[in-house]
């Protein structure tokens, strides 16, 4: 399978369902106390619900870029900073939606082999701890990526969760009902 093939479906389908989250959050709760979920955290040395929903969002961009080779852009820069600083600047659950959107359109103007050529490109990955780590772009992929887009996921997720909202395995993921053979949905 190609780095293409595996990351971009993956990453858009779940940008959809956190879109979708997000919209279930303002459906349920009164406009002040759904705005109030961005600063909400499962644990307070963890990162708020405007942080993840941000992380989620440059881990599907930040991907691109190094699997092609290219520095980050500036606005990527900015949004990892906005994640780092959204607790005590959290916007607004429009907000939160404009930056899945603009994640969705990146990746929607990716040609369907963007990032096939960097499964063996030399990546190196800085953290902001001092660590270094030196990988492929397959491991980068297999290893890091997608383990960091679905940490930032699924915490965003169980803050919903933990906050009361309604959400279920079929909000997680909603795209496997392309695939859902008819006539097997249990009754209620």
């Amino acid at each position: 399978m190609s780095l293409t093939n595996l990351l971009v479906p993956i990453y858009k389908q779940t940008l959809r369902a956190m879109s979708g989250w997000l919209d279930k959050a303002q459906a349920q709760l009164p406009e002040a106390d759904a705005e109030a979920l961005l600063s909400a955290r499962l644990a307070p040395d963890m990162y708020p619900l405007s942080s993840q929903v941000c992380f989620v969002c440059l881990q599907a961009q930040e991907a691109v870029y190094r699997l092609r080779g290219e520095p980050l852009p500036p606005e990527l820069e900015q949004l990892a900073a906005m994640g780092r600083n959204a607790g005590e600047q959290p916007g607004t659950l429009a907000d939160a939606k404009a930056r899945i959107a603009q994640a969705l359109g990146f990746l929607d103007g990716l040609v369907p082999d963007a990032l096939d050529a960097g499964a063996q490109r030399p990546i190196t990955l800085a953290l902001p701890n001092g660590m270094i780590f030196d990988m492929t772009g397959e491991q980068y992929a297999r290893d890091w990526a997608l383990a960091q887009f679905h940490f930032h996921l699924v915490t965003a997720y169980a803050i919903l969760r933990n906050q009361g909202i309604n959400l279920g395995k079929a909000d997680y993921v909603p795209h496997m009902f392309a695939y859902l053979r008819p006539g097997t949905i249990p009754a209620a």
